[in-house]
Parts: structure tokens; sequence; C-alpha cells
């Protein structure tokens, strides 16, 4: 669904993403984990057409999104959900997810579609005429969630989700995820929370330096012991970058929340 080849990105003059190949496969939960600065932020902002490439391809369903504009991509059919919470908070929750389907001009598909996320996400019926600001923190990635989905994307882009949420509403985040999955969604996410994020995934992906440095299935991924030295400050070994039933440790690295 999504290629990235050969893909170099940055700000400045300077590449952040440093060569990136990487294949999003129709229908996956592709789980990308890394230290800080390994070039995680930057690859979404490419997906979402904040940043252009400088060299490199970019193909979305067989069409070069390389130089797209966030508007061509989101009608596209990818939407990204940013990393920091960004409701109206004086706006209810209702007016909060109908601007989710602000390139929709049919009133009636509109409808249609906010009875579809009110099913999926049913506290949008149950808090519409609240404040959105009023919610918890868990609650407002539900309201976000639903709102991206007002578009009814194929591949929704996910940036740490979970982040600054307690375990219990990360948990209903994932399971909102996974949701979103089966009801026929491609997924990419960006998790801070490894263990969580990985055994989410269909496929892991683990980046350092601004390259893909492993990549298999979630389980794979987590339970490789190159993972272990990575996340206690080594570096993953060149030449060794592909996580396979043959080279995978015997047991998870013990990192947990926020590793």
């Amino acid at each position: 669904m999504l290629v990235f080849e050969g893909l170099f990105a940055g700000y400045g003059g300077g590449d952040i993403l440093k060569g990136v190949d990487l294949v999003i496969e129709e229908g996956s939960v592709t789980c990308v984990v890394g230290p800080n600065g390994a070039g995680k932020s930057t690859l979404m902002k490419v997906v979402s057409g904040l940043l252009h490439p400088r060299v490199g391809k970019l193909e979305f369903q067989g069409q070069s999104i390389a130089k797209a504009t966030p508007r061509q991509i989101l009608k596209a059919g990818i939407v990204q959900i940013m990393q920091a919470r960004n409701l109206f908070t004086e706006l209810t929750v209702r007016e909060n997810v109908e601007l989710g389907a602000f390139l929709i001009k049919d009133s009636s598909v509109v409808a249609k579609r906010l009875d579809e996320v009110c099913d999926m996400f049913p506290i949008v019926a149950q808090r519409a005429k609240d404040r959105a600001g009023a919610l918890s923190g868990g609650q407002q990635r539900m309201v976000e969630f639903a709102r991206a989905l007002m578009m009814d994307p194929v591949l929704v882009a996910l940036d740490e989700p979970s982040m600054g949420l307690e375990p219990r509403s990360a948990q209903i985040i994932y399971d909102s995820i996974a949701t979103m999955n089966k009801n026929g969604r491609t997924v990419l996410l960006v998790e801070q929370n490894v263990r969580a994020g990985l055994s989410l995934a269909s496929h892991g992906v683990v980046m350092e330096a601004g390259r893909v440095r492993l990549e298999g299935t979630g389980a794979e991924v987590l339970a490789n012991p190159q993972m272990r030295a990575l996340y206690l400050g080594g570096t993953i070994e060149e030449g060794q970058g592909v996580a396979s039933s043959t080279g995978v440790g015997a047991g998870a690295p013990a990192f947990g929340n926020g590793s």
C-alpha cells in the first residue's frame, strides 16, 4: 500500500532520514519503534505531506505522493493523528468529529459517517454535547480517532497515540487501533511503548539513525536480542537488519512503558 525506497529527508539541508526502504502492506498494523532521534517523527511528517523527501521514492497505492500536499494526501485516503492532542477544546465532541469531514460536501454522507464512528466509538454519541476539553486524555484520543475516520481513510497513521496516558486509557487506545484494523484500515503506528506496540503489530520495524535496522513480525522484532542493546544505549550492527525466525533470541527484552 505504501512504499518508501531510498528515501532521504530532513530540515535545513540536513538529512534525518538516510535511505529508508520500507513497505507497508495493505491490511497490516505496522509499528515503528526506535530510540530518540531515530527519525520516526520525520517519517510520519513525510507520510502526511508536511515534509517532502529530498531524494527517493514514496508511493501510495502505486502513485507517487512524494510532492503531494497534506490536502492531496488526505483526499488520497491517508489520515494522520498527531502526537499532541489537537481537539478544539471549546467545541462539543460532535462538532469536533464533524470537522473531520470538512472535505465532504454531501451532508447525507457526513451523517452516515457520523453514525458509523458512533458505533465504533460510543463515547461520541454519549458525550456529543459536552465540551471536548471536559474529557479525559484517553477519551479525547478516541474522539480524535473518530474524527479521523470521518474521511473513511484506507491508511491511518498514528504518532505515539498512548503518550501521556495512564495504563488503562492506553489499553483502550490499543484496543481501538485493533478495531480500526479489523474494520479494514491499514495502520502505520509509531509508538513509545515498545512492548505494547510490537505486541499489537503484524509487522515490526526498528529505526536507528534515520535508517530501518530491523524488520519482521511484531513478535520477532520484540524478541530479537539486538533490541536489548539498542534500548540500553547500544547500536544495531550493520548487516544484521532483518529479523527472522532463525535470528530471534529466546526471550523478549525487559523493557516496558516509555522505553
